[in-house]
């Protein structure tokens, strides 16, 4: 895979910028908190500028990437993201530290078009064959960060402050930047053809989703998935305090368990998961997911959370190179951006549903009753996708009517 110069350059391209987010996600919370008092306010308005453009831009991010040339999108992208960040730089070194708020919004919303561009690259330079692979290399380098990202943020903070940590972080976007002009150049085939309305384009894209069989099944599994994902996502503190007894700092070592049984699995999927069809994939660990959930809730031994923790952290990779692999495969190069802003929405949208009740029915119900519920959550997306795991080539070479 490596000897393919768009998947070699835009991991490289991924590293720096995954160094860069980590640093800016840590480096902000610890100033911010700091600085405001453990504000809960301030603080939770750091999550709001993380994810609000998933949201607001995805779709519309997802719309110009099919229009734009890919390559010059990505490179742009990641400049504008640096500049933003010098600009606050010189904002914060003036005195006023709000505007952090607004780097962390900027290079969000920038990478909605961004991320829509390296996908539609994938599809048009990556052989089919080798779509599964690629994705788990994406996967395991986002688990790689989710166990050294905090570790990376929180020393750069810690030993050299906001404004090293913001100049960190706008080099790393240019670092992007230059490593992505390598790549050859835009041909003036790899934009859009279609040139109507932005929003008669992202119409299309929503009636491309609905016509698509698999898509659509796609879509119904994610839903449910993330639901099941953010009604615990809250809740990992309480199974420390009240299940295991233990103080609310134990939940670290639970979480690195996870992370690094993430980056495992994902590797072996490279490595080993070739022969695998992805709806399988996805299947597997949808499925894993519920029963691991379930038991999570009702464990009261230390061992055996973290060693269930493991198990779903070793399989949950399965579900992001699942879909990912299914999306690539089932989605016309004019359409990559589009659906992908189509896609991510639905995840996070459901997600942040959970997330927002979790608490409201903590209250109302035991731990392990909301564990119960997100594994038959996780247990019904898997069902969802038993027409897709039972086809033989499931809309592999399907042709949309729009």
């Amino acid at each position: 895979m490596l000897s393919n110069k768009y998947v070699r350059t835009i991991i490289m391209s991924r590293v720096l910028l995954q160094l860069g987010v980590w640093v800016r996600n840590f480096a902000i919370l610890l100033y911010v908190t700091e600085i405001t008092g453990n504000d809960p306010f301030y603080v939770s308005l750091i999550s709001v500028a993380e994810y609000a453009p998933v949201f607001l831009f995805a779709i519309v991010g997802g719309t110009f990437a099919d229009r734009w040339l890919p390559k010059r999108t990505m490179m742009i992208s990641d400049m504008l993201s640096a500049c933003s960040v010098f600009v606050v730089l010189l904002v914060v070194l003036s005195g006023s530290w709000r505007a952090l708020l607004l780097a962390t919004l900027l290079s969000a919303i920038l990478s909605q078009f961004s991320q829509p561009s390296a996908m539609k690259l994938f599809k048009q330079h990556v052989p089919e064959e080798q779509l599964q692979s690629v994705m788990a290399m994406f996967q395991s380098l986002s688990a790689f960060f989710m166990v050294i990202g905090p570790v990376i943020g929180a020393f750069i903070y810690g030993h050299y402050g906001i404004e090293v940590s913001l100049a960190v972080m706008g080099g790393m976007f240019i670092g992007s930047a230059l490593i992505l002009s390598r790549l050859p150049g835009d041909a003036p085939d790899e934009a859009g053809t279609i040139r109507g309305s932005v929003m008669a384009e992202m119409k299309s894209g929503l009636s491309y989703v609905r016509n698509s069989p698999v898509l659509r099944n796609l879509g119904a599994a994610f839903a449910f998935a993330g639901l099941a994902a953010g009604l615990i996502q809250p809740l990992g503190v309480f199974v420390i305090i009240e299940n295991l007894g233990r103080e609310s700092g134990f939940l670290q070592w639970v979480m690195m368990a996870n992370g690094a049984a993430m980056l495992l699995g994902g590797v072996l999927i490279m490595s080993k998961g070739k022969a695998v069809k992805p709806q399988t994939l996805l299947a597997l660990g949808l499925l894993v997911s519920a029963a691991g959930t379930v038991a999570v809730g009702w464990s009261h031994q230390a061992g055996l959370t973290i060693l269930l923790q493991a198990l779903t952290g070793f399989f949950y990779p399965c579900i992001h190179i699942g879909i990912n692999t299914l999306i690539l495969r089932n989605t016309e190069a004019a359409y990559m951006g589009r659906v992908g802003g189509i896609m991510g929405p639905v995840f996070m949208g459901f997600m942040v549903i959970g997330m927002s009740t979790a608490g409201y029915l903590k209250g109302m119900f035991s731990l392990s009753a909301l564990f119960t519920a997100s594994g038959v959550l996780f247990l019904i997306g898997m069902l969802l996708l038993l027409p897709l795991v039972l086809r033989e080539e499931p809309g592999r070479h399907m042709r949309n009517q729009v």
